[in-house]
């Protein structure tokens, strides 16, 4: 089934940029995109969710949420508050396997970090990829800190079986620090498994043209781009 779920190390990752970099590389190497968001909360009724955004970079991408809530919390905490039906792992899986049936590619985008619950049975995103069987694209943030959470968070979707194609910074800074540039290096090793892009920082705020055109060179050809892992490293890792 063509569906890559996505999910971060914690919030503010570049997520949603990132998500939107994958749709725009697939576009362009000529596939059809569904993008779903799992759980969308901090986001009132008529307003613009991370799918939209999604689109806005992307191109034209089929956007869809399974569920929307107005607090900017935890799915679970967020559905409770507001006194409506929490998400389930079994309707983000059925969510997306109607929209594979009709694209090429599915990217469902989570909420926060893997295991952000849902419900208060603890369902989380890792239980969605399960049910739908699909790989779980990591992406991690740049700096200090980023190497602990990546590691728990490749460690846990291992523990449940889940495959790890590779993981992507989410905002590579202008000017990155020592420990940035060291993290180039140590991410695959923690993750076990290979960087598979660097997108740059401020890029969600790009003219959607200009987003579309540069995001195959943020990504790694198994992510439909042209990014090249062993020449990034070279150049931006410490000596």
């Amino acid at each position: 089934m063509p569906v890559l779920v996505i999910t971060g190390t914690g919030t503010e990752v570049g997520k949603t940029v990132v998500t939107a970099a994958v749709a725009a590389a697939a576009l362009a190497a000529g596939r059809s995109v569904a993008v779903l968001k799992a759980a969308q909360t901090g986001v009132g009724p008529h307003e613009a969710g991370d799918a939209l955004e999604v689109a806005r970079l992307a191109g034209p991408v089929t956007a869809a949420e399974v569920a929307r809530y107005p607090e900017p919390l935890a799915p679970g905490t967020a559905a409770r508050r507001a006194g409506r039906a929490a998400v389930r792992p079994r309707e983000v899986a059925e969510a997306a396997e109607k929209l594979a049936v009709e694209h090429d590619l599915v990217l469902v985008e989570g909420a926060g970090g893997l295991l952000v619950r849902f419900d208060a049975a603890g369902g989380t995103l890792a239980d969605a990829a399960r049910l739908l069987g699909a790989p779980v694209l990591l992406v991690a943030s740049a700096g200090l800190g980023t190497l602990n959470t990546t590691e728990l968070t490749a460690r846990e979707l291992r523990s449940r079986g889940l495959a790890l194609p590779g993981v992507v910074i989410g905002s590579w800074p202008d000017a990155p620090d020592l420990a940035s540039r060291c993290n180039v290096a140590d991410l695959p090793d923690v993750a076990g498994a290979p960087l598979l892009g660097a997108v740059p920082a401020g890029a969600g705020a790009l003219a959607p043209p200009t987003f579309r055109s540069a995001a195959p060179n943020w990504l790694a050809p198994r992510l439909d781009g042209t990014w090249d892992a062993t020449g990034f490293t070279l150049h931006e890792a410490a000596p």
